[in-house]
């Protein structure tokens, strides 16, 4: 697809359809009933997760399409292994960002070499659109993960990063200016997937201090763009930790406000969405980063 702004508009109309019609692309949609089901972000061929934009991209198409397998790839990835795509079957839109190295002649004369972003849309298909795949890829788990020792897994991930974490109150927040997260008593919470999911929004929004990822939207009062904005970051971050995590994000109620905002600010801004997926995969990252921290500290 040569037309850059094509490609972000593609995408924000299907978000925006999406919002319109009260549906969150990121909220519960995947489902465990295949073995890679493990690792339930949307997985490339060779089993590497996608990562921002196109996690929401196919979470959607998954959610729209009823896809339970995560695997997806393209049509000559699909030759290659021996196998073909079903007559009639219609691919799903990722996108590929990169930047070129372009030289060109500064104000004195001299050669001056400038990286210029691009990028470009292309189609991949789910593996349930496939035909004569290796078995791997269509496997179904025998011995799904219990749930237990997922909650223990998350209880060690949201330890090891070392948050200051207060509960007491009804209330779920982060305070930037004391640097803590707050959350109510965790019998509070109707279900524990609720309780994980509600921590893992706060401690993106926990990201963004200025001794961490020091991520700001100018937002001067509640609700207005830039708080719409971070909130649209922690639901997003919470959703890709989730989906590491093996737990199904809830909806909270006291975000439903906020799809108003959300779409006033996709419809006013085609980038804003690939620009809350980047902030939320790097919130994701910085959060998996203190694991691997905790783990070779551990080692050592």
């Amino acid at each position: 697809m040569s037309d850059r702004k094509d490609v972000y508009t593609r995408v924000t109309e299907r978000i925006v359809a999406d919002l319109e019609k009260g549906v969150r692309s990121w909220m519960k949609p995947w489902n465990a009933s295949h073995t890679a089901g493990k690792i339930t972000r949307p997985l490339r061929y060779n089993g590497t997760p996608y990562q921002g934009i196109n996690i929401l991209m196919l979470w959607g198409e998954a959610l729209d399409k009823g896809y339970s397998a995560p695997i997806w790839m393209t049509y000559n990835q699909a030759q290659e292994l021996g196998a073909h795509v079903r007559k009639d079957e219609k691919g799903s839109l990722v996108v590929y960002a990169n930047k070129i190295t372009r030289t060109e002649t500064g104000e004195g004369g001299e050669e001056v070499e400038k990286q210029i972003p691009f990028m470009k849309g292309y189609s991949v298909f789910n593996v349930e659109q496939i035909e004569g795949l290796p078995a791997h890829y269509y496997g179904k788990p025998e011995n799904p993960l219990p749930l237990a020792e997922r909650l223990d897994h998350a209880e060690r991930f949201i330890a090891n990063t070392g948050a200051v974490i207060g509960h007491g109150g009804d209330r779920a927040y982060y305070a930037p200016a004391r640097d803590i997260v707050q959350m109510p008593p965790f019998e509070a919470f109707k279900d524990k997937e609720s309780y994980y999911a509600t921590i893992l929004h706060e401690l993106t929004h926990w990201t963004s201090h200025k001794t961490r990822l020091d991520r700001s939207f100018n937002a001067k009062r509640f609700g207005d763009n830039g708080y719409a904005r971070e909130e649209l970051v922690a639901e997003l971050g919470a959703a890709f930790l989730s989906a590491d995590l093996g737990i199904t994000p809830e909806i909270r109620e006291d975000h439903a406000a906020y799809l108003a905002h959300w779409l006033k600010a996709l419809k006013e801004d085609s980038r804003a969405i690939f620009s809350a997926a980047a902030h939320a995969q790097r919130a994701a990252d910085f959060l998996q980063g203190l694991q691997r921290k905790e783990k070779t500290a551990e080692a050592a």
